[in-house]
């Protein structure tokens, strides 16, 4: 297992095989980053999460919101959601991001976590509606949490904090080989926004 110090270089390749994720650290100033959490928290159309394992409905206490250039349908967990049009906060994030990572997206999940007791299990963001191979950049706004991934065959994990106001990318063959998640923890109390740009390939509606 790697824990990778902070901040990364984010020219590095965290992943040792099968994948590339780069991590460029934050690319908000703090002040802008609080008012990014504000201004999303108060303004995005949250709904709690509705996932379906072994048939049965969850609710989970995790909030999310789908947005993007078109009401782009996406099914994950069973669940289908529509997209949202873009938000003047979430062009302005979009635009760094792209800036950032040198690629272009057209849709946003968002997710919030409103305190350490909320998580992710393990997954890949290998949905059929996605762009095969392509950049999937998250943005953290709020509490730094851990992030780990693990390879599917060998079970090698590598894992990273994730600081208020940073960019994650994960490109390439990524989720083929990898599994990522977000584990809960009992020593944060305080909440975390956390935002991926995608692209979704098919764009016909």
């Amino acid at each position: 297992m790697q824990l990778f110090p902070l901040p990364a270089d984010a020219h590095k390749n965290l992943l040792p095989q099968d994948g590339a994720v780069y991590y460029h650290g934050p690319i908000f100033t703090s002040e802008e980053a609080n008012s990014l959490f504000q201004t999303l928290q108060k303004e995005i159309a949250w709904q709690h999460d509705e996932v379906f394992i072994y048939g049965k409905r969850i609710v989970t206490q995790r909030e999310v919101a789908w947005y993007g250039n078109k009401p782009f349908a996406y099914t994950y967990s069973k669940s289908t959601k529509t997209a949202l049009p873009w938000t003047p906060a979430l062009l302005r994030i979009k635009e760094q991001v792209e800036a950032a990572t040198k690629h272009h997206y057209n849709s946003c999940l968002l997710n919030l976590y409103h305190n350490g007791s909320e998580g992710m299990a393990w997954h890949s963001d290998d949905e059929k509606e996605l762009q095969r191979h392509g950049s999937i950049a998250s943005v953290s706004l709020g509490a730094q949490r851990k992030f780990v991934f693990k390879h599917r065959q060998a079970q090698e994990k590598v894992e990273l904090w994730l600081e208020h106001g940073s960019l994650l990318n994960m490109e390439g063959p990524t989720q083929d080989y990898w599994l990522h998640r977000l584990p809960p923890t009992k020593k944060v109390d305080t909440p975390r926004i956390n935002l991926t740009f995608r692209t979704i390939a098919k764009t016909d509606l």
